[in-house]
């Protein structure tokens, strides 16, 4: 009964006006559902059906640094919960010294050295103590000391409160980094793979120019065509074997982020060369709702709130008084008689701290965390604003994206017909090899475009799926929990 006053104002997260639907889902038919918070994000990079992304995603759990990093820091918050928690209960401390002592001879208040009188003489016997105080003497001790504090006020309680919300963002956080360098592990795979893409479609390239270049050769060799074409024709070739050094060294850094990513010497890592999976993995329904309760960013966010919503009852609590119960017991004696029970000792008794001035540092400790509360609160609204925005921004960049790719196509195969048609008539002498390496430029171009926009749409989507929190199960749930309304 005693303890039951808390002085932390009642709890609630922040409310936030939320949208009913996001503005750039256009055509996804999207309903307003409340979604679930416990479920699992999974491994939502399978979607991409890459095998090698699949066998390189694991290897952040086993060996990222910042992983780990933030690992030890929720192991480190845990410890202060627990440390708080051992308020709760009453501490016990066992006190063990052994001492030689020598006093003054001039010290105040010393007893006079007069001669011994017969009554004091037995009561010395009696209870085997000196009759005047030596200057020599033994001070043995052992006792048992034992304190707690009544939380009358709530400030311990408040204090565990404090304890349990940094860790449980410590928890989010650690979720966050791990969705993060999950994302960007995919991001940059996909980064990579589209360069094998466009290295592989140089390399195809490369072998069409040469056999141009040995068009052009027999067409001047047999006085057909200008030497001019076969200057443009080793130009064009040599120009496609730059494009594909530049490559090959822009993937040899992306190979080298992977391997810090995972955990590996950049020195003694090395990925094999594969094409782009040109699969867009469907990305799970959602509503702006969900994001309060799939990122794990906001989550922290929220836990911060809650922290400092309990840190303001710990400095109300200040102002009150603080009662403690104190116990010591034990034994002391100038010899070694430690376990004479006449040598006992014993405290008992209660400790009040009332405070009266302080010259308003209470007030300044709870005026600080009151600002600091509306500083937290400020923060998660922010972030949650942050959220809507990047997945409004990344559902947008898939839509135009995906556009984008159809159109880049369709310029590409007419920029294939056109080449085809040039070499066809320079092979016939109808035109000049002028008109043909504009159309091998323009039909590389084109062909290099949809390939890059076919690596930015993976891009996104990976972007989406860490905007949006991760993955969801690909299993329907039962009626009585459905989600997600589609």
């Amino acid at each position: 009964m005693l303890g039951a006053c808390n002085f932390a104002p009642e709890y609630a997260p922040p409310v936030i006006e939320m949208p009913a639907q996001f503005k750039e889902a256009h055509g996804v038919g999207w309903e307003t559902a409340r979604p679930c918070d416990d479920q699992p994000r999974g491994t939502w990079w399978r979607s991409f059906n890459d095998r090698g992304l699949d066998e390189l995603e694991p290897q952040i759990d086993e060996a990222n640094q910042d992983l780990a990093a933030a690992l030890a820091a929720l192991d480190q918050a845990r410890s202060y919960v627990a440390k708080a928690q051992a308020a709760l209960l009453p501490s016990v401390n066992l006190d063990n010294s052994y001492s030689a002592n020598k006093q003054s001879r001039h010290r105040p208040l010393r007893k006079a050295n007069t001669p011994f009188s017969v009554n004091g003489q037995i009561e010395s016997w009696q209870d085997t103590r000196p009759l005047n105080e030596p200057d020599h003497y033994g001070d043995n001790l052992l006792t048992l000391q034992s304190s707690y504090e009544v939380d009358l006020w709530g400030r311990v309680r408040n204090s565990i409160a404090v304890g349990e919300a940094n860790a449980e963002g410590r928890a989010a956080q650690m979720e966050s980094v791990r969705l993060s360098l999950q994302a960007e592990l995919a991001r940059i795979y996909l980064a990579l793979r589209g360069l094998d893409s466009e290295v592989r479609l140089l390399n195809d390239t490369i072998e069409a120019y040469k056999r141009a270049l040995a068009l052009t050769r027999v067409r001047v060799e047999g006085q057909i065509a200008s030497p001019e074409d076969q200057a443009r024709a080793e130009a064009q070739l040599e120009l496609a074997r730059a494009q594909v050094v530049d490559l090959l060294g822009q993937r040899a850094q992306l190979e080298h982020a992977i391997a810090t990513l995972i955990g590996k010497p950049a020195s003694s890592f090395t990925l094999r060369p594969a094409s782009l999976v040109e699969k867009t993995p469907a990305i799970p329904p959602s509503v702006p709702s969900a994001l309060l309760e799939r990122r794990p960013d906001i989550a922290a966010e929220e836990r911060q709130v809650a922290a400092a919503n309990a840190q303001i009852g710990v400095a109300r609590a200040a102002f009150f008084p603080r009662l403690m119960i104190n116990l010591s017991g034990g034994t002391q004696d100038t010899g070694l008689s430690l376990l004479n029970m006449r040598n006992s000792i014993w405290s008992l008794g209660p400790s009040i701290t009332l405070p009266i001035f302080d010259a308003g540092a209470r007030a300044a400790d709870l005026a600080g965390a009151e600002a600091a509360y509306l500083e937290t609160v400020a923060r998660y609204r922010g972030s949650v604003l942050r959220a809507i925005q990047e997945v409004e921004d990344s559902l947008a960049n898939l839509r135009w994206l995906a556009k984008g790719v159809q159109s880049m196509e369709t310029a590409s195969n007419a920029a294939d017909k056109v080449l085809g048609i040039s070499l066809t008539l320079y092979r016939d002498g109808a035109t000049n090899y002028l008109d043909v390496v504009t159309a091998q430029t323009a039909a590389l171009e084109a062909r290099r475009s949809v390939l890059s926009l076919k690596t930015r749409r993976q891009e996104a989507a990976v972007a989406l799926m860490l905007a949006l929190g991760g993955g969801w199960p690909t299993p329907a749930p039962a009626p009585e929990q459905i989600c997600m309304s589609h």
